[in-house]
Protein backbone atom coordinates (compact mmCIF):
# COMPACT_ATOMS: atom_id res chain seq x y z
CA UNK A 1 0.00 0.00 0.00
CA UNK A 2 1.01 3.60 -0.49
CA UNK A 3 1.78 6.06 2.04
CA UNK A 4 -1.05 8.53 2.67
CA UNK A 5 -0.99 9.42 -1.36
CA UNK A 6 -4.42 6.63 -2.63
CA UNK A 7 -3.63 3.94 -5.28
CA UNK A 8 -1.00 4.68 -8.09
CA UNK A 9 -2.72 4.44 -11.29
CA UNK A 10 -1.48 1.40 -13.77
CA UNK A 11 -0.10 3.68 -16.37
CA UNK A 12 1.54 6.02 -13.93
CA UNK A 13 5.51 6.36 -14.84
CA UNK A 14 8.16 4.89 -12.69
CA UNK A 15 9.69 7.19 -10.38
CA UNK A 16 13.09 9.26 -11.48
CA UNK A 17 16.39 7.04 -9.95
CA UNK A 18 17.38 8.36 -6.76
CA UNK A 19 20.75 9.36 -5.64
CA UNK A 20 23.91 6.94 -7.15
CA UNK A 21 21.79 5.21 -9.70
CA UNK A 22 23.71 4.79 -13.61
CA UNK A 23 22.98 7.61 -15.79
CA UNK A 24 21.82 6.51 -18.98
CA UNK A 25 25.34 7.61 -20.86
CA UNK A 26 28.76 7.35 -19.66
CA UNK A 27 29.84 11.00 -20.98
CA UNK A 28 27.70 14.05 -22.52
CA UNK A 29 27.56 13.69 -26.28
CA UNK A 30 30.11 14.49 -28.22
CA UNK A 31 28.60 14.73 -31.78
CA UNK A 32 30.32 17.77 -34.33
CA UNK A 33 32.56 18.28 -31.61
CA UNK A 34 35.34 17.02 -33.57
CA UNK A 35 34.56 18.79 -36.78
CA UNK A 36 34.12 22.19 -35.11
CA UNK A 37 37.97 21.73 -33.78
CA UNK A 38 39.14 21.30 -36.91
CA UNK A 39 37.15 24.01 -38.45
CA UNK A 40 38.30 26.03 -36.12
CA UNK A 41 42.07 25.36 -36.61
CA UNK A 42 41.27 25.57 -39.92
CA UNK A 43 40.25 29.04 -40.07
CA UNK A 44 43.09 30.02 -37.33
CA UNK A 45 45.93 28.72 -39.83
CA UNK A 46 43.90 30.41 -43.13
CA UNK A 47 43.98 33.60 -40.95
CA UNK A 48 47.64 33.03 -39.92
CA UNK A 49 48.59 32.07 -43.94
CA UNK A 50 46.86 35.63 -45.01
CA UNK A 51 48.39 37.62 -42.24
CA UNK A 52 51.65 36.28 -42.98
CA UNK A 53 51.27 36.45 -46.80
CA UNK A 54 50.45 40.26 -46.76
CA UNK A 55 52.98 40.91 -44.82
CA UNK A 56 55.00 39.25 -47.79
CA UNK A 57 53.59 40.60 -49.92
CA UNK A 58 53.70 44.28 -48.90
CA UNK A 59 57.75 43.54 -47.97
CA UNK A 60 57.76 42.60 -51.29
CA UNK A 61 56.09 45.83 -52.70
CA UNK A 62 58.06 48.05 -50.58
CA UNK A 63 61.31 46.71 -51.75
CA UNK A 64 60.50 47.01 -55.61
CA UNK A 65 59.27 50.33 -54.73
CA UNK A 66 62.36 51.60 -53.20
CA UNK A 67 64.32 50.35 -56.31
CA UNK A 68 62.08 52.09 -58.45
CA UNK A 69 63.05 55.23 -56.43
CA UNK A 70 66.23 54.64 -56.24
CA UNK A 71 66.65 54.06 -60.15
CA UNK A 72 64.26 57.06 -60.69
CA UNK A 73 67.11 58.97 -58.44
CA UNK A 74 70.12 57.78 -60.32
CA UNK A 75 68.42 58.54 -63.30
CA UNK A 76 67.75 61.98 -62.69
CA UNK A 77 70.81 63.22 -60.65
CA UNK A 78 73.42 61.72 -63.65
CA UNK A 79 71.46 62.91 -66.11
CA UNK A 80 71.03 66.13 -64.57
CA UNK A 81 74.76 65.90 -64.57
CA UNK A 82 75.21 65.11 -68.22
CA UNK A 83 72.67 67.83 -69.15
CA UNK A 84 74.54 70.81 -67.33
CA UNK A 85 78.01 69.80 -68.65
CA UNK A 86 76.48 69.61 -72.27
CA UNK A 87 75.35 73.02 -71.90
CA UNK A 88 78.70 74.17 -70.31
CA UNK A 89 76.58 74.86 -66.65
CA UNK A 90 79.95 74.06 -64.64
CA UNK A 91 78.93 75.54 -61.55
CA UNK A 92 75.73 73.59 -61.51
CA UNK A 93 77.35 70.28 -62.73
CA UNK A 94 79.95 70.90 -60.25
CA UNK A 95 77.12 71.22 -57.34
CA UNK A 96 75.95 67.87 -58.97
CA UNK A 97 79.29 65.93 -57.69
CA UNK A 98 79.61 64.04 -54.46
CA UNK A 99 81.86 65.63 -51.26
CA UNK A 100 84.71 63.22 -52.31
CA UNK A 101 84.79 64.52 -55.64
CA UNK A 102 84.50 67.95 -54.84
CA UNK A 103 87.76 67.97 -52.16
CA UNK A 104 89.51 66.32 -55.25
CA UNK A 105 89.17 69.07 -57.77
CA UNK A 106 88.91 72.81 -57.70
CA UNK A 107 85.67 74.20 -59.89
CA UNK A 108 88.20 75.66 -62.05
CA UNK A 109 90.27 72.49 -62.08
CA UNK A 110 86.97 70.84 -62.62
CA UNK A 111 85.67 73.06 -65.56
CA UNK A 112 89.25 72.68 -67.34
CA UNK A 113 89.36 68.67 -67.07
CA UNK A 114 85.19 68.42 -68.23
CA UNK A 115 85.32 70.79 -70.84
CA UNK A 116 88.47 68.68 -72.51
CA UNK A 117 86.20 65.64 -72.70
CA UNK A 118 84.49 64.52 -76.02
CA UNK A 119 81.03 66.43 -76.34
CA UNK A 120 78.03 63.80 -75.59
CA UNK A 121 75.23 63.78 -77.98
CA UNK A 122 73.01 61.88 -76.13
CA UNK A 123 72.89 59.30 -73.26
CA UNK A 124 70.79 56.52 -71.57
CA UNK A 125 70.98 55.64 -67.84
CA UNK A 126 70.84 52.01 -67.07
CA UNK A 127 69.16 50.59 -63.85
CA UNK A 128 71.25 51.09 -60.79
CA UNK A 129 73.81 47.84 -59.37
CA UNK A 130 74.12 47.90 -55.56
CA UNK A 131 77.46 45.86 -55.80
CA UNK A 132 80.37 46.83 -53.48
CA UNK A 133 79.36 50.39 -54.86
CA UNK A 134 76.68 52.32 -55.81
CA UNK A 135 76.79 52.56 -59.65
CA UNK A 136 74.49 52.71 -63.08
CA UNK A 137 75.35 51.88 -66.70
CA UNK A 138 75.63 55.11 -68.68
CA UNK A 139 75.28 54.61 -72.63
CA UNK A 140 76.76 57.55 -74.63
CA UNK A 141 76.97 58.35 -78.16
CA UNK A 142 79.32 61.35 -78.70
CA UNK A 143 79.05 64.15 -81.25
CA UNK A 144 82.11 63.03 -83.09
CA UNK A 145 79.60 59.53 -83.66
CA UNK A 146 81.70 57.35 -81.15
CA UNK A 147 79.75 55.48 -78.82
CA UNK A 148 80.68 54.26 -75.54
CA UNK A 149 79.83 52.41 -72.45
CA UNK A 150 80.38 54.24 -69.28
CA UNK A 151 79.39 53.51 -65.36
CA UNK A 152 78.60 56.31 -63.14
CA UNK A 153 79.91 56.12 -59.64
CA UNK A 154 77.22 57.69 -57.05
CA UNK A 155 77.36 58.57 -53.53
CA UNK A 156 74.65 59.83 -51.19
CA UNK A 157 74.80 63.15 -49.35
CA UNK A 158 74.28 64.49 -45.77
CA UNK A 159 70.55 64.83 -47.22
CA UNK A 160 69.87 61.44 -48.90
CA UNK A 161 69.80 61.99 -51.92
CA UNK A 162 72.31 60.77 -54.37
CA UNK A 163 75.11 62.60 -56.45
CA UNK A 164 78.05 61.99 -59.13
CA UNK A 165 81.33 61.31 -57.95
CA UNK A 166 82.54 59.92 -61.28
CA UNK A 167 81.69 58.78 -64.61
CA UNK A 168 84.33 56.75 -66.68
Amino acid sequence: MHQGFGPVPPDAPAPPPGPGAVPPFAAPPSEGRGMRMWLGIGVAALAVVLFCGGGGAALVGLLVSGAEALNEQARTVVGEYLDAVDDEEFSKAYHLLCDAAQQQESPAEFQRRVSAEPEIASFQVGDVSLTSELSVPVDVTYASGGQDNLRALLDQDSAGGLKVCDIS
